[in-house]
């Protein structure tokens, strides 16, 4: 409750004002609820709120057009991605004490440590991969108390043990101060209490005197005026911290995002139910609570085409309070209510529940902001694009397919990988089906809250989504360090339809590739330049300097191909077969430069000298192409599996060889009975040494071409053992082992 006030030093105060600190659990439910009770309570003339006071210039939104869940979203003015959002559901106290004011005309402020100081780089500054570990002390008293449901908890401890909503608040103070006394208080949460009491000081000094502090319960023992410490003292916290400029906006947040933790404390798990559980309360019907959860869920399960009868939902409700009574428990939580769903809605099943789990406990809501919320103009330049093509943000998964002939969806395609080219992923690729020619895109669509601050960090390249992508594209060039970089970014600029950031990059390509003498980066940078070639009539875009560009990497590579395929270990070897393949599927695609390419692989592949691995895949490259004959193929896989060669290398020329189908293994018997001998050949302290290889080899085969593998080799045997009557078959029977487990098969002793 309220008591008068000491005189502080440095300040006028009047001592018969009021100051209630509301001890809260950010984004609980049960919290919102009574923070409502306690404003109507205290009448409050002024409302307090903990938050940077840069959230300040904020509120006037408050009420136009802003609807929950949104977040206040700090930033460093010249560092953008220095930021902090700070979230508010329509369930959380925080947001509930927000509207309270603004509908009261009543003043409200926001008390904390500036987002100038919090924002500002330190040499102590975290790795932002690893986010500072906020502690729910709520959730911490429920779990010491045995309940594993913090609004829960609020329910049973707080909200049926007063009939006062300010006394709910008192009686929090109390356990909270038994709380601190049990530990040290962080240097943050000093520095921050001391900004919050320095707010606190001036609302009272303009002579307020019924004044409400909405705060995360932990720090309300440290806001009791009664026992400030001095004015000089919390000054003397907050002297000397580092600062920034700082820019604040509102942001669209989303129910999932609400599981983060992220400005105000503590992400919550379940953002759905407590909206539910918070619509109940608030419409005073608490007994709708249990009965319209399952009922939400039935409607649910027959959206997805699932069978969930009403007179179930009666069943259900029943056990759901029936497990609360065995387990102990006043009142039916989330945990009996998904436990009642499963066994009842759902058969006992949790496959069905696992569909609408996401829909209903989490939650589907994406706020909303006002046109008249200030934005950085690449942000306003996006909305106003989303708009002219209906592309609606939603943080609901969902795929669309283009049809790139059609301008409109041409449109989309471009601003979607123009975003991707901003680190705004928006849209992923997706597998467009079946499709005729290249005219089809299929994109997977979800937008997270984090985007806006991706937005504003772009913002610093152009004002237009267009202008920020050319210059991000032009950037990323001039930083290029290899001609495979270059040309992912010429795809790249391409599929964004930003032709003056393309010609800089093929630019920089072309005099790349001049002084560029490292095959494996001329081999990368085939296979993007081909891609970019053969499609880019879909997107309308002159290529005649890639494809110049192009030809000249096909011929630098194809003349210095055989050269860099000599002296290579096993995994140079590897690293240059990859290559090869990227320039093969390159080159497969147009036709620029080909015959040049054959007579490199065919240099290389007469070669003996060249690692087996590299050897053995060109040839097959050449075979599959019919530009190598498959009797000379046969001769030289003959010659690499004889008698008296390393066993080591043949194993590396096989793998290489068979990449791929399994075709010329099922359908030449020829090819089928060299490997079969030389497996059944190789010495028996080698072949354990090349069985990792082997395994590997043939393990790249789908299960059933492995099987029919296995059989012809079986019939092979056979065939074998009848044309030579003297065969050793108990002999062979280990070596016919070997080759069984090799392929994966079991075999019975």
């Amino acid at each position: 409750m309220g008591r008068p006030l000491p005189r502080l030093p440095g300040a006028e105060l009047t001592t018969s004002a009021r100051v209630e600190i509301l001890g809260v659990r950010h984004h609980g439910p049960g919290s919102a609820r009574s923070v409502a009770g306690a404003l109507d309570e205290l009448a409050a003339d002024a409302v307090v709120i903990e938050g940077p006071p840069e959230l300040d210039s904020l509120v006037p939104h408050v009420g136009d057009g802003l609807v929950p869940p949104v977040a206040g979203l700090a930033y460093a003015t010249a560092e953008p991605w220095r930021a902090a959002f700070y979230p508010m559901a329509a369930f959380s106290a925080e947001w509930v004490a927000l509207t309270w004011a603004v509908e009261h005309g009543v003043p409200v402020r926001f008390a904390d440590l500036p987002a100038a100081h919090a924002l500002a780089p330190t040499d102590a500054d975290q790795d932002p991969d690893e986010p500072e570990q906020r502690t729910d002390p709520i959730t911490l008293l429920a779990t010491a108390a045995g309940y594993d449901d913090p609004e829960r908890w609020w329910e049973d401890a707080v909200e049926h043990r007063a009939e006062s909503s300010l006394a709910r608040f008192a009686l929090l103070r109390e356990a909270m101060a038994e709380a601190r006394a049990s530990g040290p208080v962080s240097a943050d949460n000093l520095r921050r209490e001391a900004a919050m009491r320095k707010v606190l000081r001036a609302t009272i000094k303009a002579g307020h005197e019924r004044i409400a502090f909405v705060c995360g319960a932990y720090h309300a023992p440290a806001l009791d005026p009664a026992g400030f410490p001095s004015q000089v003292a919390d000054a003397t916290l907050l002297s000397r911290l580092p600062k920034v400029k700082v820019t604040t906006t509102w942001a669209p947040w989303t129910a999932g995002r609400l599981a983060y933790a992220s400005g105000y404390g503590a992400g919550v798990t379940s953002p759905g139910w407590y909206q539910h559980l918070f619509a109940c309360w608030a419409a005073d019907r608490p007994g709708d609570v249990v009965p319209g959860w399952l009922t939400r869920v039935a409607r649910a399960l027959r959206d997805d085409g699932l069978d969930a009868a009403p007179a179930s939902v009666v069943e259900a409700v029943r056990m759901a309070e029936a497990l609360a009574a065995v387990r102990g428990r006043p009142s039916a939580g989330l945990d009996e209510l998904m436990d009642a769903s499963q066994s009842v809605l759902c058969g006992g099943s949790a496959v069905p529940l696992g569909l609408v789990e996401r829909r209903l406990v989490i939650g589907e809501e994406l706020g909303r902001v006002p046109d008249t919320v200030p934005l950085v103009p690449l942000a306003e330049d996006l909305a106003r694009t989303q708009r002219r093509l209906r592309l609606k943000p939603s943080p609901t998964p969902t795929t669309i397919t283009l049809d790139l002939r059609k301008e409109g969806q041409l449109d989309r395609s471009r601003l979607l990988h123009r975003l991707a080219l901003l680190g705004i992923p928006w849209g992923t690729p997706a597998d467009a089906g079946r499709t005729t020619g290249t005219f089809k895109e299929a994109w997977e669509l979800e937008w997270q809250p984090e985007f806006a601050v991706s937005l504003v960090e772009a913002g610093l390249l152009g004002t237009t989504v267009r202008g920020a992508a050319e210059t991000r594209v032009r950037e990323a060039a001039a930083a290029a360090g290899d001609l495979a970089t270059l040309g992912r970014l010429i795809e790249s600029a391409l599929v964004a339809d930003l032709p003056r950031a393309l010609a800089t990059v093929v630019d920089a390509l072309a005099a790349a590739t001049a002084h560029q003498h490292d095959t494996r980066s001329l081999l990368d940078a085939v296979e993007p330049l081909a891609r970019t070639q053969r499609y880019g009539d879909v997107r309308r875009a002159d290529l005649g300097r890639v494809r110049e560009v192009l030809a000249t990497v096909v011929v630098r590579a194809a003349v210095e191909l055989r050269a860099a395929c000599s002296g290579l270990d096993d995994d140079a070897a590897a690293a240059l077969r990859a290559s090869i393949d990227s320039a093969q599927r390159g080159i497969a695609l147009v036709s620029v430069g080909a015959d040049r390419w054959r007579e490199a692989l065919s240099a290389v592949a007469a070669d003996d000298r060249v690692h087996g691995s590299v050897a053995g895949r060109v040839n097959r490259i050449l075979l599959d192409g019919a530009h190598l004959a498959s009797e000379r193929a046969a001769e030289r896989l003959s010659r690499q599996l004889s008698v008296g060669a390393d066993p080591v290398r043949a194993a590396a020329w096989l793998d290489g060889f068979l990449e791929g189908e399994s075709v010329l293994l099922l359908h030449d018997p020829t090819l089928l009975a060299m490997v079969d001998e030389w497996v059944g050949r190789v010495d028996e302290a080698v072949f354990e040494d090349l069985l990792p290889l082997l395994r590997r080899t043939f393990a790249r085969f789908p299960p059933a071409e492995r099987r029919q593998v296995a059989t012809r080799v079986y019939n092979l045997d056979h065939d074998h053992a009848d044309a030579v009557p003297d065969l050793d078959l108990v002999a062979g029977r280990d070596a016919a082992r070997r080759v069984a487990a090799l392929l994966g098969l079991e075999v019975s002793r």
